[in-house]
C-alpha cells in the first residue's frame, strides 16, 4: 500500500468509526466501499487498433513477457487481460448465464493457441483471457487489455471493443507506420475520445519503415483537421525487445518506449490518483454532512433546553425539510423516468437516422452502375459504415446517460455533496453477431450461348417480318435486307435484356441492403433498450440510497432534538461534552477531506 492509499484509507476508517458510534450503518457501508476502491490500485490500459498493427507484440515488448498471441493471422480473437501476480498463471473466463462466470485455468505455454472454439471453453461464450504474471511495471497497478482488431471485413470487433473503453483509465490506439491514418481510424479515434479522455496514438513498427516521420507528421495533420487532441508516440517493439535483451539504454530510448512511460505516468497514474482523491473527498464530505446534521440538532437542543419556541421552530424546520425531501424524491424519480423515455426515443431516432443515411448512400452507389461488378467492395464499405454508425450511437448514448445522471443529481444539491454512479455498462460484445451477412448478388455474367440465344430471339421476328415483305418484290425469305434487320433487332434485344438484368440486380441489391440495415436496426435497437433499462436501474438504486441516507439523517435529527428535551441535567452535560468531541472530530475529517483536492475542484 503506497503513502496516498494509506492516508486515504485512514481517513475513511476514522469517518466510518464516527458513523458507527452514532449507529449509522448505512454510512459505514459507504465508507467501506470507498475503502475497497482506494485499496485497489489497478489502472486499466486498453490497447486497441486495426488488424495487423502490432498490438500484441507491443504489449509483449512493453512487459518483456510473451503473454499475448502474435502471428500472421488474426491473432487476438478474445480480449486478453494482463495483470500482476506473484504466481504466473492464466485463466479463461467463461459466461454462465444466471451464475458467476466460470474460470478455467490454462497452461501459459498454450496462450498462443487459445481461440473461442477451444475445447476448454466447454462450448460457453469466452468473456476474456486473464494472464497473471509477475512484472515490475504491472506491480505499479497497471493492467493491460489486449483487444481483437477493429478492422477487417465488417469491423467484427469494433462494437465490443468500444464497450471496454468507458471503464478504462487510458486507451492506446495502435496504427503502424506503413501508411497514414485512414478515415475509419480517425472516426474510431473520435469515438474513443468520447468515452475516455486519456488517449494516445501509438505509431508502431518504426524500425520497418524509414519514412515513419513523414507518417507521424501526416497523422498529426489529420488529427488537427478533425480537432482531435491526441498525442502521438512512435514506437518500435522490435528495438525495445533488443534493448532489453542487450541492456542497451540508447537503443531503448530510440524505441520510443520512454516517451510512452511518460504518458502513462503523467496522464494515467497522476490523473487516476487525483480522481481517487476527489472521490474520497466527496464521500467523506457527504458523510460528515449527514453526521453533522444529526449531532448538531441534538447538541443545539441540549445547550438550550429552556428555549421552547426555538426548539419547536427547529422541529418544524426539520419536519418541513423531511417533507421537502419526500417531494424531491418524487421529482427526481419523474426526472429519471422522463429522461430515460426521452433518451430511448432519441437514441432510437439517432440510430435509424444514421442507418438511413448509410442506406441511401449505398443505394446511390448501386444506381450509379452495375452492382454486381463491385458488390464485395460495397459490402465491405457498408459493414464498415454500419459499424461506425453503431459506435457513434453508443458513444452518444453514453454521453447522454452521464448528462441524465447529472440532471437527476441536481435534485439532491441541497442535501450536500452527491456522487454520481458508475455508468460503465457498455457491454457490446457480439452485438452484431445475430445479424446475417449481406446477401450475395448474382455476378450478371452471361455466357456465349446465352448471348446467342437472346440475340436469336430478338432477330427472329425481324428476319421473318422483313423477309415476308421483300417476297412481294421477288426476293427470297432470307436476303440481305431481312438478315440486316434481324441483326439490328437482335442487337437491340440483347441490349434491352442486359439493361433489364442490371435493373433487376439493382433492385435485388437495394432489397439486400435494406434487409441488412433493418436487421442491424432491430438487433442494436434491442440492445440499446436493454442497456437503458440497466442504466435506469443503476441510477434509481443509486439516488434512492442517497435519498434514504438524507431522510434518515433528518429523522435522526428530529428524534435527537425531541429526546434532548427530556434528558436529565447530569446526563445533559455528559452528552454535550461527548457530542462536542464528536463534532470536532467530524469537522477535522471534513477539513482533511476538503484539503485532498484543490479548492477549485471541490464539489
Amino acid at each position: 500500500m503506497d503513502g496516498q492509499a494509506k492516508q486515504l484509507a485512514d481517513l475513511l476508517d476514522r469517518t466510518a468509526a464516527v458513523a458507527q458510534s452514532v449507529g449509522r450503518s448505512d454510512l459505514v457501508s459507504r465508507m467501506e466501499l470507498a475503502k475497497e476502491r482506494v485499496l485497489d490500485p489497478r489502472r486499466r490500459i486498453v490497447v486497441v487498433g486495426p488488424l495487423k498493427q502490432g498490438k500484441s507484440q507491443f504489449v509483449n515488448s512493453l512487459l518483456n513477457l510473451n503473454v499475448c498471441s502474435v502471428g500472421d493471422d488474426e491473432s487476438t480473437a478474445i480480449p486478453t487481460v494482463v495483470q500482476n501476480s506473484e504466481r504466473p498463471y492464466a485463466e479463461l473466463v467463461l459466461a454462465d448465464p444466471g451464475n458467476d462466470a466460470v474460470r478455467v485455468e490454462v497452461p501459459l505455454e498454450d496462450l498462443q493457441t487459445i481461440t473461442p472454439a477451444d475445447t476448454r471453453t466447454q462450448s460457453r461464450e469466452v468473456l476474456r483471457l486473464e494472464v497473471n504474471v509477475p512484472s515490475p511495471l504491472l506491480a505499479d497497478g497497471l493492467v493491460f487489455v489486449d483487444t481483437p482488431g477493429v478492422g477487417g471485413h465488417g469491423n467484427p470487433h469494433a462494437a465490443g471493443t468500444l464497450g471496454l473503453i468507458p471503464s478504462a483509465d487510458a486507451v492506446l490506439v495502435v496504427s503502424d507506420a506503413s501508411r497514414e491514418l485512414t478515415e475509419p481510424e480517425v472516426s474510431f479515434l473520435r469515438q474513443v475520445l468520447g468515452l475516455c479522455p486519456s488517449v494516445a496514438l501509438l505509431v508502431t513498427k518504426t524500425d520497418l519503415y524509414p519514412h515513419w516521420r513523414q507518417i507521424v507528421d501526416a497523422n498529426l495533420a489529420h488529427l488537427a483537421r478533425e480537432g482531435l487532441d491526441v498525442p502521438i508516440v512512435p514506437l518500435s517493439s522490435m528495438l525495445r525487445s533488443h534493448a532489453l535483451r542487450l541492456s542497451d539504454e540508447e537503443l531503448n530510448s530510440e524505441s520510443g518506449f520512454p516517451e510512452l512511460y511518460t504518458f502513462l505516468r503523467e496522464n494515467v497514474l497522476s490523473r487516476a490518483d487525483a480522481t481517487t482523491r476527489a472521490a474520497v473527498s466527496l464521500d467523506i464530505r457527504s458523510v460528515t454532512e449527514h453526521l453533522t446534521l444529526a449531532m448538531g440538532s441534538e447538541l443545539a437542543a441540549l445547550r438550550d433546553p429552556q428555549r421552547a419556541e426555538a426548539a419547536v421552530a427547529g422541529l418544524q424546520r426539520a419536519k418541513a425539510a423531511a417533507e421537502e425531501l419526500h417531494k424531491k424524491t418524487s421529482q427526481w424519480q419523474h426526472t429519471l423516468s422522463d429522461g430515460i423515455a426521452d433518451l430511448a426515443a432519441d437514441i432510437d431516432h439517432d440510430l435509424r437516422d444514421r442507418l438511413r443515411r448509410v442506406t441511401r448512400e449505398a443505394e446511390g452507389t448501386v444506381d450509379a452502375g452495375d452492382p454486381s461488378s463491385e458488390w464485395l467492395e460495397l459490402g465491405d464499405w457498408l459493414e464498415e459504415q454500419i459499424a461506425a454508425s453503431v459506435g457513434d450511437n453508443f458513444v452518444w448514448a453514453h454521453e447522454r446517460a452521464l448528462w441524465l445522471s447529472e440532471l437527476v443529481a441536481e435534485h439532491f444539491a441541497a442535501a450536500g455533496a452527491v456522487a454520481l454512479p458508475d455508468l460503465d455498462l457498455g457491454d457490446l460484445d457480439d452485438i452484431l453477431e445475430p445479424v446475417a451477412s449481406l446477401a450475395d448478388l448474382e455476378t450478371g455474367k452471361t455466357g456465349i450461348t446465352q448471348k446467342v440465344l437472346v440475340g436469336m430471339r430478338g432477330s427472329y421476328g425481324g428476319v421473318l417480318m422483313f423477309g415476308l415483305i421483300t417476297t412481294f418484290v421477288g426476293l427470297s425469305l432470307l436476303n440481305p435486307i431481312s438478315i440486316g434487320a434481324g441483326v439490328l433487332l437482335g442487337t437491340k434485344a440483347y441490349k434491352e435484356d442486359k439493361e433489364n438484368q442490371v435493373r433487376a440486380r439493382r433492385s435485388e441489391a437495394k432489397i439486400a441492403i435494406r434487409r441488412f440495415t433493418d436487421d442491424v436496426s432491430f438487433q442494436v435497437g434491442k440492445e440499446s433498450k436493454d442497456r437503458l433499462r440497466l442504466i435506469q436501474r443503476v441510477l434509481r438504486d443509486h439516488f434512492t440510497s442517497i435519498a434514504e441516507q438524507t431522510l434518515r439523517s433528518l429523522n435522526d435529527s428530529l428524534r435527537a432534538a425531541q429526546e434532548a428535551a427530556t434528558v436529565e441535567t447530569a446526563e445533559r452535560s455528559t452528552r454535550t461534552a461527548h457530542l462536542d468531541r464528536q463534532m470536532k472530530v467530524v469537522a477535522e475529517l471534513n477539513e482533511h477531506a476538503s484539503a485532498l483536492v484543490p479548492s477549485g475542484r471541490a464539489q
